[in-house]
């Protein structure tokens, strides 16, 4: 059993815009659909969209600020910075969570089989070997059968 799944470990691969994933992921989809979706959804949720929107959202800062409204000045953080960046950095949030919670069950599916292994009366080194052992300190008072070996 190995050190706990973190999310900062699946950090790297859920935030990078990567075109051949994004095309193999598009392949295992069927219908146009689903294929536009998962297009628009593995390139917006990423931090290189995240600093597009940024930058597109600033764009429009200096004309905020010159109108001299706090009024429009409130609008445009609200509603297109925040809006706008939020948008993927949430999504890539998601994305870094689902990543590392995926990782935490197949660990713990592996580990579960470990341990299920351990158990399996029929497995050497595992409980046999216990139970061998019991019936070793048994044998003074009479013998017993394993399980799964005929009585004699």
């Amino acid at each position: 059993m190995t050190a706990p799944t973190r999310a900062r470990d699946q950090l790297s691969h859920a935030v990078r815009f990567d075109p051949a994933s994004i095309r193999a992921a598009v392949r295992e989809v069927e219908g146009i659909n689903a294929k536009i979706a998962l297009v628009i959804t593995r390139t917006v949720g990423t931090m290189a969209c995240a600093y597009v929107f940024a930058a597109i959202a600033l764009i429009s800062l200096p004309a905020a600020i010159n109108s001299g409204q706090v009024i429009i000045i409130v609008a445009w953080v609200a509603q297109t910075f925040l809006q706008l960046v939020l948008l993927s950095i949430i999504m890539v949030g998601q994305s870094v969570q689902s990543a590392a919670s995926d990782a935490r069950a197949a660990k713990e599916f592996a580990d579960t089989e470990t341990i299920l292994d351990r158990l399996d009366v029929n497995t050497a080194g595992g409980i046999r070997d216990v139970l061998e052992a019991i019936h070793a300190l048994d044998a003074g008072r009479g013998t017993r059968p394993l399980p799964g070996e005929p009585a004699s």
